[in-house]
């Protein structure tokens, strides 16, 4: 059974209490910590099922007023061809109820990542007193995002940290069927290890699944101990059609 298939609808149509949570649980996390500790990325399968995805990306040109903080038009910016938008708090309850119930269980490998990079950065236990850091330091623009790409669109290799308080990971869940709803705009992540040349690494991915990814440096085990490795992570050019992510960020912005 997917993780999907795990949710139960209420009457008005959305996930039921505490289904967040259950699709958390049910991800295989060992095999996620190994892969995020190997590579920096771990791929949740079918993380939303086709009609979540459909809701969400439907939000970028149907919202209701004040959905939205913004909207970024990447080429003003040099950030590549495409466009995304901000989620304004309150946030939806989908995405509210996935960034609150998978932080959790990505808590205690950021710690173990700090550890492991000399960093003394801890992260607490649940979300909300993470953000609380946040909004103390003056972060408290909420950073979950929808993007959207069209043919030819791209998004240019970057780091999402905003301040001064940066959660190490952070998770695209891809809202679009490829080869049906678009070709190319392939998840692409890159890492540069000192001294040596840039690595990149095309990451596949269906309709609702979800990557977890390293925003900004992971250590890699070296001869003489734990070193730190430079991440960053884009999307490559769109060929045709139209592709839809969603984007959750754990800490808030400036």
């Amino acid at each position: 059974m997917s993780l999907a298939a795990l949710s139960t609808l209420s009457t008005s149509g959305t996930p039921a209490d505490g289904v967040w949570q259950q699709r958390a649980a049910a991800i295989d996390w060992q095999s996620t910590t190994e892969a995020l500790h190997q590579q920096g990325n771990a791929v949740l399968p079918q993380l939303l099922d086709a009609t979540e995805c459909a809701a969400l990306a439907r939000l970028y040109g149907h919202a209701p007023e004040g959905t939205f903080r913004s909207r970024v038009v990447m080429q003003r910016h040099g950030f590549g061809q495409g466009e995304y938008r901000y989620f304004s708090y309150p946030l939806p309850d989908r995405v509210a109820g996935l960034r609150k119930a998978l932080y959790p269980h990505l808590a205690p490998i950021a710690n173990q990542w700090n550890t492991a990079m000399g960093i003394g950065v801890r992260y607490p236990a649940q979300h909300a007193d993470f953000i609380a850091r946040c909004h103390a330091a003056g972060q408290v623009r909420p950073t979950p995002l929808l993007l959207q790409y069209g043919p030819g669109d791209y998004n240019c290799l970057h780091q999402d940290l905003y301040g001064e308080h940066v959660f190490p990971l952070q998770v695209a869940i891809l809202l679009s069927e490829p080869g049906r709803d678009f070709s190319g705009g392939e998840f692409v992540l890159t890492e540069q290890r000192p001294r040596m040349q840039s690595r990149a690494e095309v990451v596949p991915l269906q309709r609702g699944d979800a990557v977890v990814f390293a925003v900004h440096h992971r250590p890699v085990q070296g001869t003489r101990g734990p070193y730190r490795v430079q991440m960053r992570h884009g999307v490559s050019r769109l060929r045709s059609g139209q592709r839809h992510t969603l984007g959750i960020i754990f800490h808030d912005a400036e």
